[in-house]
């Protein structure tokens, strides 16, 4: 049904250009008064036909192309992805709403899971990171 909306308001648009150029001009009366061109469409149409039967078809083009224009909109603003899209702004408008009233804020990454490298220099070696033995081996040799 779209496809031929779509293909129907293409075809209506390029014959009302047709019809509305083909339509004559406000001088073109003056000039058929005068001896000039012009006298083209009345052999046509007949003397005065051209006007009324132009006339005509560009109405109903016009009323054909405006009724295809707002369908076409209509259908445009009400598919799925404007409706999806829609949802998901008022569910952010929302959740920020609720964020203000209570107060908190979501916790931001800090964006560092390791500890700060050492600056200034070569890094310090741990002191003494072993505790030593609360008995003293004992050795196979005595002492005297």
């Amino acid at each position: 049904m779209f496809a031929f909306i779509v293909t129907l308001h293409v075809v209506v648009s390029v014959f009302l250009i047709f019809v509305i150029l083909l339509q004559p001009g406000k001088g073109d009366a003056m000039a058929a008064f005068a001896g000039g061109g012009g006298g083209s469409s009345n052999t046509v149409f007949g003397g005065r036909g051209s006007v009324t039967f132009l006339s005509k078809v560009t109405t109903v083009c016009a009323i054909i192309f405006m009724v295809t224009s707002l369908t076409l909109a209509w259908r445009s603003s009400h598919s799925d992805s404007v409706l999806r899209a829609r949802r998901n702004i008022a569910a952010q408008d929302a959740a920020k709403k609720s964020g203000e009233k209570t107060g908190t804020q979501p916790a931001l990454p800090t964006g560092q899971t390791a500890p700060a490298p050492a600056t200034g220099g070569a890094a310090v070696p741990a002191q003494n990171t072993q505790t030593p033995p609360a008995t003293p081996p004992a050795s196979g040799k005595k002492q005297p």
